[in-house]
């Protein structure tokens, strides 16, 4: 039995973290912990706990999750994590962080994109991005997981095997991704109050957004070569849900719909959360929502390629991945408590 503990248990990652390990045979959840006013019954902050965990959430405590966990999940905001991941590593704990803080290899990028110095450069190294599909492998070893963005995750699944295989124009990746709410986070901010939200649709840091580098270094790993995309975010006014659609440019070997589409079946074969399409059929949120999968259609026009993938943002991009990441690290099945 896997001995778990959740810091940032009061997020909406933290939440979904909780309910799907209630719901693992192989986790006892032991410990739970989030920035918090006073202690309180984390079944009291979410009632459909009631009855199914007894455990107070308070202030993290090193010296307390070292006697009572194997492994700690940090669904903390962003540069937070940063701060108590090298307590816990010290402490001989396994992590997985759901935050930016671990996911770049180059502290400069890091510190351009969230606007502060990385204060444990040390262990950028040593973390590996916890992405199932092409980083199984080093997952299965790790210490450290960086989980990675909603966003990159749907981005990412959705271009890895015309990257690999070079089959399209690297310059020429346009990516028009759209998020529920729930994809800020928990927190007060007027731009995601209701009267804001509600029947509105709108583009945000259009080209800058902190998850375009995450994409580029990842797609630029499996090109060898140097990758910038074009990323244009906005926000839908759902609770949850990530579709992407992603416009390229084929180069001269790449033909015909039926063999991209059988490509991808080829890359994904062995994938249990990769579902794609048959030609003509296209993903939509209702198909991901509250599931760990990731959905890929495909549309071939001319000398261009049409890509859709869709994916809960708080399961397959955040809580689910960072649990079959978990599962993978452990030996255990990989679709334990996802499926």
């Amino acid at each position: 039995m896997i001995k778990v503990g959740i810091i940032g248990a009061t997020g909406y990652a933290g939440e979904e973290l909780i309910e799907i390990l209630l719901q693992h045979p192989e986790v006892k959840i032991t410990y739970v912990a989030a920035k918090i006013d006073a202690p309180q019954a984390i079944a009291d902050i979410f009632p459909q706990f009631k009855n199914r965990i007894n455990l107070v959430c308070a202030e993290p405590d090193v010296k307390v999750i070292g006697s009572l966990c194997d492994l700690v999940f940090l669904a903390l905001p962003h540069t937070v994590s940063m701060d108590i991941c090298p307590k816990l590593l010290k402490a001989g704990k396994k992590v997985i962080d759901l935050s930016a803080d671990y996911r770049f290899k180059d502290a400069h990028v890091y510190k351009k994109f969230y606007k502060t110095l990385h204060k444990d450069e040390a262990n950028l190294d040593e973390a590996v991005y916890g992405l199932p599909e092409l980083y199984r492998a080093r997952i299965k070893s790790a210490r450290l997981i960086a989980n990675p963005g909603c966003y990159p995750t749907a981005a990412i699944l959705a271009l890895a095997p015309l990257i690999a295989c070079g089959l399209i124009q690297p310059d020429s990746i346009i990516i028009d991704a759209k998020s529920g709410v729930s994809g800020a986070g928990r927190k007060v901010a007027e731009d995601f109050m209701f009267v804001q939200i509600n029947e509105n649709f709108k583009a945000y840091k259009v080209n800058v957004h902190q998850h375009a580098p995450e994409i580029d270094q990842v797609l630029s790993h499996l090109a060898r070569k140097k990758i910038k995309v074009t990323f244009v975010p906005h926000l839908l006014p759902l609770n949850r849900g990530i579709i992407e659609t992603i416009y390229l440019q084929k180069n001269t070997k790449t033909k015909g719909a039926q063999k991209i589409i059988a490509l991808y079946h080829k890359f994904y074969k062995k994938e249990p959360f990769v579902r794609i399409r048959e030609e003509g059929v296209y993903p939509s949120l209702a198909d991901v929502v509250k599931t760990n999968f990731c959905d890929i259609g495909i549309k071939e026009e001319n000398d261009r390629l049409i890509i859709i993938a869709a994916i809960d943002n708080l399961l397959k991009g955040a809580s689910g991945q960072a649990v079959q990441n978990m599962n993978i690290m452990y030996g255990i099945p990989e679709h334990m408590g996802l499926l």
